[in-house]
C-alpha cells in the first residue's frame, strides 16, 4: 500500500521545484519534506526526485505525481457524491488536473475553455507546453490526463475528438517587407528572410514554405519561446513568421502588418486527447474545451 503523505512530498517538490516552496504548500519544515520523499525512496528503490534548481521528479517519480493527482481528482468526485465521507477530513488542497497544450492554443482559444471550467470548478488546471505534435505523447507517457494535439489517432486507452483548426497567416512588418521583399516573395527571397522557430519541433513556418514555394526551403532563423515573442517580434521588424489569425488580425487592419502572400493562410487541425478512465473533472474540462473551441477555431 502507498503511504499518500509520502507521495504528496514527492509531487509538491516536483511542482514547486524545491523542497522549501514544497514546504510552504505542505505547511510542513523542508526537513520534513525531505525525510518523507527520501523514506518513498528507499521503500520503492529508487530516486524519485533530482535535487537541483529548480527540483524536478524523475521518471519513476512523474508516474507517482500523476498517480497521486488522479488520487486527488477520484477523491473529489467520491466527496462529491458521498459528502459524509470526507467531513471529518478537514480542509484539503484543491485537486490539480495537469494538462499539455501547445503555446499558440494557450495564447488565442484555451483560456477561454479555462474560464468556462473555472466558474464551476475548485479543481485546479497545471498547463505543460509542448509543439502540438508531440503533446499527445506526454497523455501516453501518463504525465497529462489530457492534451490538445494535431494528431487525429488516439492512443490506446485514449479518446479524440476533434476541435477544429488554428488559422496563421504568414506575416511581417511593411518595413520588414520593403527590405527583404522588395522584387516580390518568392522562393529566393523566403530562402535570405529571416524567420522565426519556437522551438526544434516547430515545423510551422516549413510547412508554409512548402506550400508556398512547393519545395523546402531554408531560410535564416531566430529561436524565440513564446507566441508573443513571435508577434512582437515580427511588429518590430525582426523576422516574419506565422501568426495565429486571431492575435495578427487587429495588427493587419491597422498596416503595422502585412500578409506576405494573400490567400495562403495555414490552418492546423487540432485535436483533444483524454483518457478514457478518467475522473469526472477530465469530462467536465472535455467539455467547456470543446465549447469553446466551436466557438473561436475554425470547423473542420
Amino acid at each position: 500500500m502507498l503511504d499518500y503523505p509520502l507521495l504528496e512530498a514527492v509531487a509538491a517538490v516536483d511542482r514547486e521545484g524545491s523542497f522549501e516552496g514544497a514546504a510552504r504548500a505542505l505547511h510542513l519544515t523542508p526537513s520534513a519534506v525531505s525525510q518523507r520523499v527520501k523514506l518513498l525512496e528507499e521503500r520503492v528503490g529508487t530516486p524519485l526526485v533530482v535535487r537541483g534548481r529548480p527540483c524536478a521528479a524523475t521518471p519513476a517519480g512523474r508516474h507517482l505525481c500523476r498517480h497521486v493527482e488522479q488520487v486527488g481528482l477520484l477523491e473529489r468526485d467520491l466527496h462529491g457524491l458521498l459528502p459524509a465521507a470526507g467531513a471529518d477530513a478537514g480542509p484539503s488542497r484543491p485537486a490539480v488536473l495537469r494538462v499539455a497544450i501547445n503555446a499558440d492554443s494557450l495564447a488565442t482559444w484555451f483560456p477561454g475553455a479555462m474560464a468556462r471550467f473555472a466558474a464551476g470548478e475548485d479543481t485546479l488546471l497545471d498547463v505543460a507546453l509542448d509543439d502540438e505534435a508531440h503533446t499527445a505523447e506526454w497523455l501516453h507517457t501518463g504525465q497529462v490526463l489530457a492534451a490538445v494535439a494535431a494528431r487525429a489517432k488516439p492512443s490506446p486507452g485514449c479518446r479524440s475528438v476533434p476541435l477544429g483548426g488554428l488559422r496563421y497567416l504568414a506575416t511581417a512588418s511593411p518595413a520588414f517587407v520593403a527590405r527583404h521583399f522588395a522584387g516580390g516573395v518568392d522562393a529566393a527571397s523566403l530562402a535570405r528572410a529571416p524567420t522565426l522557430q519556437l522551438s526544434r519541433k516547430d515545423e510551422l513556418q516549413r510547412r508554409w514554405l512548402r506550400k508556398v514555394c512547393r519545395k523546402d526551403v531554408e531560410p535564416p532563423t531566430h529561436g524565440l519561446p513564446t507566441t508573443q515573442a513571435f508577434l512582437e517580434a515580427s511588429l518590430a521588424g525582426v523576422a516574419w513568421c506565422l501568426n495565429p489569425e486571431a492575435l495578427a488580425r487587429p495588427h493587419l487592419a491597422a498596416g503595422r502588418l502585412v500578409e506576405l502572400v494573400r490567400g495562403t493562410a495555414l490552418d492546423v487541425p487540432l485535436h483533444w486527447h483524454h483518457a478514457r478512465l478518467a475522473p469526472a473533472a477530465v469530462e467536465r474540462l472535455t467539455r467547456a474545451v470543446v465549447a469553446e473551441a466551436r466557438r473561436q477555431l475554425r470547423p473542420r
